[in-house]
């Protein structure tokens, strides 16, 4: 089915061809007007080829609207201001896309603009020390959506989870554990000082000493053993949390595989490291860093960001030509150094790889008054804390509702709450509010589409009905311009607005009228407004109740 956007830019770029033949083939901006009242769609088309033109933006606009192509789907073009060229559809050309969400169904707003991309999403890689904390939720909720919005593009996503299993955390980990488990057992022990603290840590400690014994003299079994038992118990939030990936990455593998090595071999062959004071440096100033690197410590062992440029050689290796890392901001001093690292290796890697979508952290409120302790984790709030308080859907949808580099305060009373203040409350009660019609009308939710898919809809002129059309036409143009900026906010202001429109709409009209084609054009439109509901409620992986 043609989209009335397009239609428009075509027209456009026909006329820009006609009027200034220099420019045939430039991008036509087609956007919508602030005012209803300015039309439909607007473009600055005039305004951006003036200079080149040489023409006055103004007298251009009128040209290319003269020369604009007779059009069934376009009712009017004015110029308005310094040269803006707005443009008002024919009411059927708006009122057709509620014909083509009621045959596309689940799959409108979907794409294949991208097929033939292999994007990698790596979010989450939490070290397998602890429950997984709010923080890591938002990595969640951002990695999940971002996946889901190029999937949405027709891109072929993986979703990988790194495991930052090795160095001195784990090793903390593993005797915090023994500490524990020596308590329990009723032996003196010394915790140490920089360990683990949490409730979590006693309740490994407890199955340890069930399940393997009281012998407790082999540290990398007790690592072993605690390692596995918090990655269940993070794999376990994550499925609560709708959360699933493709592949899990030990980062251990990098060094019983060789890689690290082989990496460390290939940065010290290129010419891009020397020693100094017994350490062995890279030159990541060469790259833009703001001083070089070490790599591997004067008393042995390397540092962190070295396994993490070996693993990202094997992203590449394995044919992700992108790749999108979603962390925290207190990575941001990583991105430089990875970044040299990967271009240090003469390997054809980009300048920019990969990509990264850095997350301020979350506050919690409740009460007022910030939340700052789990009963478990001792120290921060759990990801499984907000779910059992706030419920999965509110979660998911607060903790992508900001932009990701921006503070984020959750107000748990605020989730919980069933009123309009509530976004994602908000905008589930629309789609209830559809279904509850559709029941009024006695038609079930999965014939409706079917049943009102050859509705005259002649009858949607009013304001509401035709905000309502304009809205519902948007969601694809969102959706493709939130996946190209990897914003899923964007998605959750949009679903904002979309309920906006139909509860006032709702408020306003009836739909159960005598008038049989009235009735049927109102329902389908109800039914139309629905699935776009559920469709960016989809592309977020939250739920659409049908009652509540």
């Amino acid at each position: 089915m043609n989209d009335p956007r397009n239609d428009v830019s075509q027209a456009l770029a026909q006329a820009v061809a006609a009027v200034v033949p220099g420019q045939a083939g430039t991008t036509i901006a087609v956007e919508r007007p602030k005012q209803a009242a300015h039309g439909d769609y607007a473009s600055n088309v005039a305004l951006a080829l003036a200079k080149a033109a040489r023409r006055n933006p103004r007298e251009l606009a009128g040209e290319i609207v003269a020369a604009l192509p007779a059009s069934p789907s376009i009712a009017k073009v004015e110029v308005a201001g310094a040269g803006f060229i707005n443009v008002t559809l024919a009411p059927p050309a708006r009122q057709a896309i509620v014909k083509r969400v009621l045959t596309e169904g689940a799959a409108f707003g979907r794409s294949r603009e991208r097929a033939g991309e292999r994007v990698m999403v790596e979010f989450v890689s939490a070290n397998p020390t602890g429950p997984l904390h709010v923080g890591h939720g938002r990595q969640a909720a951002l990695g999940d959506a971002i996946a889901n919005l190029l999937a949405w593009q027709g891109v072929d996503v993986a979703r990988e989870f790194y495991y930052n299993d090795a160095g001195q955390q784990i090793e903390n980990l593993a005797v915090s554990v023994r500490a524990r488990a020596k308590e329990i057992l009723g032996e003196h022990a010394a915790f140490p000082e920089d360990g683990y603290h949490g409730e979590y840590i006693r309740e490994i400690a407890q199955r340890y000493v069930d399940q393997v014994g009281h012998d407790l003299r082999d540290i990398d079994a007790i690592r072993r053993f605690a390692v596995a038992e918090l990655r269940k118990e993070q794999d376990r939030d994550l499925l609560a949390f709708g959360v699933t990936f493709d592949r899990y990455f030990l980062e251990s593998s990098l060094y019983t595989d060789g890689r690290v090595d082989a990496t460390v071999q290939r940065l010290v062959a290129s010419g891009r490291t020397y020693e100094h004071d017994g350490a062995l440096w890279l030159r990541t100033t060469d790259y833009g860093d703001d001083k070089d690197r070490v790599m591997r410590k004067s008393e042995g062992g390397y540092t962190y960001f070295v396994p993490d440029v070996a693993y990202h050689v094997t992203k590449w290796e394995r044919g992700f030509a992108k790749v999108i890392n979603v962390q925290g901001s207190d990575h941001h001093s990583t991105v430089t150094r990875v970044r040299a690292g990967l271009q240090a290796l003469g390997m054809g890697i980009p300048p920019g790889y990969p990509d990264y979508v850095l997350h301020k952290m979350v506050t919690v409120m409740r009460g007022g008054e910030e939340v700052k302790l789990s009963k478990r984790a001792g120290d921060y709030v759990t990801l499984r804390d907000l779910i059992d308080e706030a419920g999965r859907d509110a979660v998911r949808y607060f903790l992508v509702f900001r932009k990701a580099d921006t503070e984020f305060v959750f107000d748990l009373d605020l989730a919980r709450s069933q009123s309009e203040d509530n976004p994602v409350y908000y905008v589930q009660y629309a789609h209830a509010r559809v279904c509850s019609v559709l029941r009024q009308a006695g038609i079930p939710l999965a014939e409706a589409p079917l049943r009102l898919r050859d509705a005259d809809l002649a009858a949607l002129t009013s304001p509401y009905e035709e905000a309502l059309l304009r809205r519902i036409a948007d969601f694809a143009p969102e959706i493709a311009a939130a996946a190209r900026d990897l914003a899923p906010h964007q998605v959750t202001f949009y679903l904002k607005d979309l309920a906006q429109e139909f509860h006032s709409y709702y408020n306003a009209e009836r739909f159960l009228v005598d008038d049989p084609s009235v009735r049927a054009a109102r329902l389908a439109l109800a039914v139309a407004a629905g699935q776009v509901l559920r469709n960016g409620l989809a592309v977020l992986s939250i739920s659409a109740p049908v009652e509540m």
